[in-house]
């Protein structure tokens, strides 16, 4: 083995490693964003949220102590708030989405340009 080969595996091996590290932090930063703690969080937000909006309702029609119009007026505004929340999630996740799906494209790309480069190697190689 020649010291031109030893030094394309060398680098292929380094590249493999790099791949390593780069699938490593985009799974943890995956898991920061939408792992289990995220779920456990979303569920309990949703269930408090309806449990004010039911409880809002259950109190205006079982005492009338609050009027019909203020009860229904906090119901919507909870829910609306709810909605902003989720679409603000939606946001931050297609973002991330974007992200992955640029970064792929970008190492799309860069092998693209090395399968190039050995293509005019190997076909430098055979015209000789």
């Amino acid at each position: 083995m020649n010291s031109n080969e030893y030094d394309k595996e060398k680098a292929l091996l380094e590249e493999l490693e790099s791949y390593k590290r780069e699938r490593e932090k985009i799974k943890k930063l995956v898991g920061s964003i939408g792992g289990k703690n995220f779920v456990k969080k979303d569920r309990i937000i949703n269930i408090v949220f309806l449990g004010i909006v039911v409880g809002l309702f259950i109190v205006e029609i079982t005492t009338n102590i609050i009027p019909l119009y203020l009860s229904l007026e906090v119901a919507v505004l909870l829910i609306s708030v709810k909605i902003v929340w989720l679409i603000q999630n939606i946001t931050k996740m297609d973002h991330f989405l974007f992200w992955i799906l640029n970064s792929i494209e970008f190492r799309i790309n860069s092998l693209d340009k090395k399968i190039s480069e050995l293509g005019d190697i190997i076909s430098g190689e055979r015209n000789q």
